[in-house]
């Protein structure tokens, strides 16, 4: 015969299971008030989470504090569950607990005869606020654990709140699924918890830490907000150079120094994103985060070729001439062969479209960084563009006479910027018509070639 205990046990998970509609609304209206209430507090840096107890975590809590021999039916036992709902406000560090806390008991200021203390702009929900925070858990160490209660449909239902930073919550996970839930008492108690004090102070430094870099990013961002883009783009290019000079060192027993290379993929792929405003660049950062935690747990072999799904080819001449330079080495030259093998593998679709959208950012990067616009000053808007044209192809044509990784680099498309926006004064400085232009073009064409192999060799 089945013991009585596990009857009861049953009957309160059944209970609980037909209560979890009620629950799960309960839940959401608790989380959305707290949001609300944290709303100017935030700044995007905190998040309010809430669960419903689940039936296993129900079944083990009644056996491990014997609530089978407390309480005499489910509703009773379910009534007077403290933690039934539970609320978690997730912050970035450790003193920002604290913050939170007090800006909660500011704005839970009203008690009521049962010692809960609430707000008048929503009397239903309520948090015990009297008792000292952050509560000394029996392990030693402190947590900020609030209990609550909701009165939802005429029902009250209990809540717990937890307030935890980044390392409070990945200790908490720590705790609960290595210790709390590990049944093989092979290693010493004092042993244990001697292990789990070191774990945790080692946090707490990591805590302070996190907090010296945030304080500092924050130091540059309020003198320019530009700052903050190149920081997610040098964090993200670290990221991918991390990433990938591990898979290399594996694969192929060395790293070759792809730094620069990671630069312009990360430009690349916030350029690809449309990123422009610093909320695109948000956005754009935890896409790619997603996407590098994907990859980083793919193989990748550094020795194979790279395939493409159709031919390439490109309108206008300087993106062909570029293309068919990078296409013959892009299996023979090991830079060239890392460069797309990274891109193409972060950046879903397919390689040919890949390479495509690469070429066409290249060539767009350059027009950007070249003064043309100055040519209209002096010619019409057909033979500017035509001289645009000649001098683009002088650069895709050095391009194909030094066939180098370093051509895309930053430190070489202001090399590039440089040389031909020099170019260009003369030519306005010297030139009066566009009949003189046609006489004279060989020579200035000659000179801007020259200057850029000098300069990019």
């Amino acid at each position: 015969m089945e013991l009585k205990l596990f009857n009861f046990i049953e009957n309160v998970t059944e209970y609980l299971e037909d209560s979890r509609n009620e629950l799960n609304a309960a839940s959401r209206d608790i989380r959305l008030y707290f949001e609300k209430v944290l709303e100017d507090y935030n700044e995007g840096s905190l998040n309010v989470n809430s669960r419903v107890k689940s039936t296993s975590s129900l079944k083990e809590k009644i056996l491990r504090n014997g609530y089978y021999k407390k309480y005499t039916s489910p509703q009773q036992l379910i009534s007077n569950l403290s933690d039934l709902i539970g609320i978690r406000i997730e912050c970035r560090f450790i003193e920002d607990e604290k913050e939170i806390c007090e800006l909660l008991k500011k704005h839970f200021h009203e008690q009521d005869e049962d010692g809960y203390f609430y707000n008048s702009t929503n009397k239903n929900i309520k948090l015990k606020l009297a008792g000292e925070q952050p509560q000394r858990q029996k392990n030693g160490f402190e947590v900020f654990r609030i209990d609550g209660c909701c009165q939802y449909e005429g029902k009250k239902i209990n809540f717990e709140l937890q307030i935890k930073s980044l390392v409070d919550i990945f200790w908490g996970e720590i705790e609960h699924k290595v210790i709390y839930k590990n049944n093989n008492y092979t290693l010493g108690d004092e042993f244990i918890k001697n292990i789990m004090t070191s774990i945790k102070k080692n946090l707490l430094m990591i805590d302070s830490q996190l907090q010296a870099v945030d304080n500092q990013i924050n130091k540059l961002n309020s003198i320019n907000p530009a700052n903050r883009k190149r920081q997610i783009q040098k964090l993200l290019s670290k990221i991918i150079y991390d990433i990938y000079s591990l898979k290399m060192e594996n694969n192929i027993g060395l790293i070759v120094d792809f730094k620069e290379s990671s630069d312009t993929i990360m430009k690349y792929i916030f350029r690809s994103n449309n990123a422009e405003e610093l909320g695109d660049y948000s956005g754009t950062l935890v896409k790619t985060l997603n996407r590098l935690n994907d990859v980083s747990r793919n193989h990748v072999s550094f020795t194979s070729e790279i395939t493409f799904e159709k031919d390439i080819y490109f309108q206008d001449e300087f993106s062909n001439m570029i293309s068919s330079t990078i296409l013959k080495s892009i299996n023979c030259d090991f830079n060239w062969n890392l460069f797309f093998r990274v891109l193409f593998e972060i950046e879903l679709g397919n390689n040919a479209e890949d390479f495509e959208n690469f070429v066409g950012f290249f060539k767009n990067l350059l027009e950007e960084n070249i003064n043309f616009v100055k040519l209209r000053s002096k010619f019409n808007s057909e033979e500017a563009g035509y001289i645009a044209n000649l001098l683009m192809k002088e650069v895709a044509y050095c391009f194909t006479q030094i066939d180098s990784i370093t051509l895309i680099y930053d430190r070489s498309i202001e090399v590039i910027k440089h040389v031909v926006n020099n170019t260009i004064d003369l030519i306005i400085r010297n030139i009066d018509s566009y009949q003189q232009w046609e006489k004279e073009h060989e020579v200035y064409l000659e000179m801007t070639g020259s200057k850029l192999l000098s300069k990019l060799t």
